[in-house]
């Protein structure tokens, strides 16, 4: 790896019992750059996102964040790396209800250990970036989906993730609050150094990444190769 690469997949399969969901996937992640992978449903992109999080094991190949492979590390120290240096958004939000605003957005610092007085104070910063700490004392049922995104994103660039890894961010709101959210999202990601790796169906999503890649049939081609 290079100093810029954060992440690093070579050969990668990944199979669900006899089936196989990702063939032989090689893709470096680089800090600062978004980097987005489009595909029909069931080609295996989400697969190979959970996968280069640590969430599914691969079956074959390296995956190494900043030189240290994955097969070096037991299921604890996985857990500890999703949790300190991976941040997460997905299509729904995926809030807790009986939490603020600024808790759901200060959780990732708090399950880090940081105390609640400072990880609430970061949380505040973070919505204020994003134009929603108004919001803070309210309990997601209480926001629009919209703002909710926006409190996922906060959420999961608030303890400064080396890596972001978004399952379809923008996939459950309406084209103008996904086009702002996305924005946002990618700006702050850039400004703080975070590498992006963006999971969409979507097109117009996928042009404001830095780097495409398409996935078929389990498949990872960069966009306009041969597969």
């Amino acid at each position: 790896m290079n100093a810029s690469e954060v992440l690093c997949a070579s050969g990668v399969d990944l199979s669900y019992g006899s089936t196989p969901a990702v063939r032989g996937a090689h893709l470096s992640l680089t800090r600062g750059e978004v980097t987005a992978i489009t595909g029909a449903s069931g080609s295996g992109k989400s697969s190979l996102l959970y996968c280069l999080a640590g969430v599914l094991p691969a079956t074959r190949g390296e995956i190494r964040f900043e030189g240290q492979s994955f097969g070096d590390l037991d299921d604890d120290e996985i857990s500890t790396l999703r949790r300190e240096r991976f941040g997460f958004v997905f299509q729904y939000g995926e809030l807790l209800p009986e939490l603020t605003i600024e808790e759901n957005t200060a959780l990732p610092l708090r399950l880090a250990g940081k105390r609640k007085g400072p990880a609430l104070k970061a949380a505040a910063a973070v919505l204020d970036r994003l134009g929603i700490a108004d919001l803070r004392s309210r309990r997601p049922s209480q926001v629009s989906g919209g703002q909710s995104q926006r409190v996922a994103v906060a959420r999961a660039l608030v303890h400064k993730p080396a890596v972001v890894f978004a399952d379809e961010p923008t996939g459950s709101l309406d084209s103008g609050n996904a086009d702002a959210v996305l924005k946002e999202f990618l700006t702050l990601a850039r400004s703080q150094g975070t590498a992006v790796l963006l999971v969409t169906h979507d097109a117009a999503v996928a042009d404001q990444a830095d780097r495409r890649f398409t996935m078929a049939d389990g498949s990872l081609a960069p966009q306009g190769a041969a597969s």
